[in-house]
């Protein structure tokens, strides 16, 4: 069965910030599973829609999580760190996503 051509638009762009690429994010990678930044409105269904308009893969779970900024003190002044939200997508078994092209 042939993919349908999607057409990527700027909504999509705008659901994923960025991919995360630390140790914890790569162990996933192992296993088909792959973490990006999003929007803070974005939902799982979003999230879903632009990684397979965007990747060309099919997904079979989405999870979110809120991650809240940390109070930070720099030279007597207090600040915070921004807040994040991040989703861990697994993909369909023998599908991938490539995060080191480019680089």
């Amino acid at each position: 069965m042939a993919k349908q051509k999607v057409n990527i638009t700027e909504w999509m762009t705008q659901v994923i910030i960025a991919p995360v690429v630390t140790e914890k994010a790569s162990l996933s990678g192992e296993t088909g599973g792959i973490v990006f930044k999003i929007a803070p409105d974005a939902t799982k269904i979003d999230v879903k829609k632009a990684v397979e308009g965007l990747y060309g893969v099919t997904v079979e779970k989405v999870n979110t999580v809120n991650i809240k900024g940390k109070t930070k003190r720099f030279r007597g002044i207090m600040g915070k760190r921004n807040d994040i939200r991040k989703a861990y997508v697994t993909l369909k078994s023998g599908d991938s996503i490539d995060l080191g092209t480019g680089i």
